[in-house]
Parts: structure tokens; C-alpha cells; sequence
């Protein structure tokens, strides 16, 4: 079975240092665009060509113009190669325009050895199979992406509901609707598919840029996840994310820089 966030992804080669995507409108944001996550998967897909190792460890994103529907070419260029890390430049253009640009450094984390040292916990949330469809039936014009991703919440933040709570955090459960499993590639893209925090301020925010640490290969099911945003100053706003595996295993980090519409 080719499930939609590999149909929508997949890149083919032109020439040498560059391949070719559709960015397509299935992961549509509520602003009428492709998800920030989703234009990332596609150049981590490209860099996946190019260099020797499979799975993305750190990614740094910046977001240089929104990424509409079309053709996309992305250009690449590897910056190092070592025994354990291989680091590498993806560029996504449209029309012309750079619209993404992403460094990242690839290794395998099958092989990680060393240390360990897990100081915080996974979000306690009732089994997710008890929960409802937090979107199930919402109809948002332009929001594709509700149609990709399934959320289950033990409560509903307050924009939920139409009533902003003033609290920037929540917990919650995520995965693909269509029942692809998760994996190092699409973390990511999971970290940027909720909504933003700052929606329980009654603000709503851009990404300006987004580094995401995956920490480990998840195990199949639902991804327990926590967002928060601490702070906001003039007009910008960080917003932190964590995601652990069905076994309670932290598998990745984020930290992003937002800017918020109403600046």
C-alpha cells in the first residue's frame, strides 16, 4: 500500500544535485497553505537521496516565503560526510523563488550507542482508543491537513471550544489517519502538524524557522505529544514541542520561532 504522505513526498532525481516533487494540497494549513512540516519531509526526502545515511537526527528549517501548490525543484549539496553523521543543504523552489531552505545532519539510528539519561516523562493521557476525534466532522475551509492526521485529547484547549483559555499547552495524541505507521522522516512533519499554541492566546502565528532533534526510531501506534509556548515578545513567540512512542519512548524534540499574525 503507497500511503498519501509517501505519495506526497517522493521526490524524483534531475540531474546530479537537484530532484523534482508536486507539493500537493492535501496538507493544507487553515491560512490556505501547505504545512510547514509537510514542505520539510519533501527537501528530508531529497537529502535521503543524496546522502549515505537514513534517518534525519537535527534539522534546522527556515521559512523564506509561504510554499504554495505546483512543482517544487529542490537543489542539494552535501557539507560533510563522517562515520556517524553526514550533513547536508536542501533548498525547495517555486516559480523561480527560494521558499525553504533546510540543513540537516543524517545518521542511523539503528546503531546510536552510548549514555542514556531521560530526566522528564511522557504525557499521561487516557488510552487514546477511549478519546474522540478532536476533529472529527470539523470543516475549516482550506484545512486539508485535518483530513492526514487524527488528534485524540483528553480535553480540548480552549480555541477548541471558541473560547481561548489563555494557557499556550496541551497534550495530546497524534497519527496518519490512513494508518501509516510512524518513522524517523515523518517526525518532523509531526512536529509542526498541530495547531499553534499561541490559539489559546487568540493569536495565530507563521514559522520562521523550526529545529527538530529526532531522538529515536518510534515503534508502530499513536504518538503522545506536548506543545507549549512560554513566551511571547514583540510580535514573536517560541513554540516547544515533544513526541514520544506507543512504548513511552521520547522520540523527538522541536523548538520553533513564530510570528504572530496580528504583528
Amino acid at each position: 500500500m503507497t500511503y498519501e504522505f509517501d505519495l506526497d513526498t517522493r521526490v524524483e532525481p534531475d540531474g546530479e544535485d537537484a530532484y523534482l516533487a508536486d507539493v500537493t494540497d492535501r496538507w493544507h494549513t487553515p491560512n490556505g497553505t501547505p504545512n510547514g512540516g509537510y514542505t520539510l519531509a519533501v527537501c528530508l526526502q531529497a537529502l535521503r537521496h543524496r546522502l549515505p545515511l537514513p534517518d534525519p537526527i537535527a534539522v534546522s528549517a527556515h521559512y523564506l516565503r509561504p510554499a504554495g501548490v505546483g512543482k517544487a525543484r529542490i537543489t542539494t549539496e552535501t557539507v560533510k560526510t563522517g562515520r556517524r553523521l553526514a550533513t547536508g543543504m536542501a533548498s525547495l523552489w517555486q516559480d523561480g523563488k527560494e521558499m525553504l531552505r533546510v540543513v540537516a545532519s543524517f545518521g542511523d539510528l539503528d546503531k546510536a550507542r552510548g549514555r542514556t539519561l531521560v530526566l522528564g516523562r511522557a504525557p499521561r493521557l487516557p488510552d487514546p482508543e477511549t478519546l474522540s476525534d478532536a476533529l472529527g466532522g470539523l470543516s475549516m475551509p482550506g484545512l486539508s491537513l485535518a483530513g492526514r492526521v487524527e488528534y485524540r485529547l483528553a480535553e480540548p484547549p480552549g480555541w477548541m471550544r471558541g473560547e481561548p483559555g489563555g494557557k499556550p499547552q496541551w497534550e495530546f495524541w497524534m497519527r496518519f489517519r490512513d494508518g501509516r505507521e510512524p518513522d524517523a522522516l515523518s517526525l518532523p512533519f509531526f512536529v509542526d502538524a498541530m495547531a499553534p499554541a499561541v490559539l489559546d492566546i487568540g493569536e495565530a502565528s507563521l514559522t520562521v524557522e523550526l529545529t527538530v532533534h529526532v531522538r529515536r526510531r518510534p515503534v508502530p501506534g499513536w504518538l503522545a505529544c506536548r506543545v507549549s509556548t512560554r513566551y511571547v515578545m514583540d510580535g514573536f513567540h517560541e513554540e516547544d514541542m515533544e513526541i514520544w512512542d506507543s512504548a513511552g519512548n521520547l522520540v523527538a524534540q522541536s523548538r520553533q520561532l513564530g510570528l504572530l499574525l496580528s504583528a
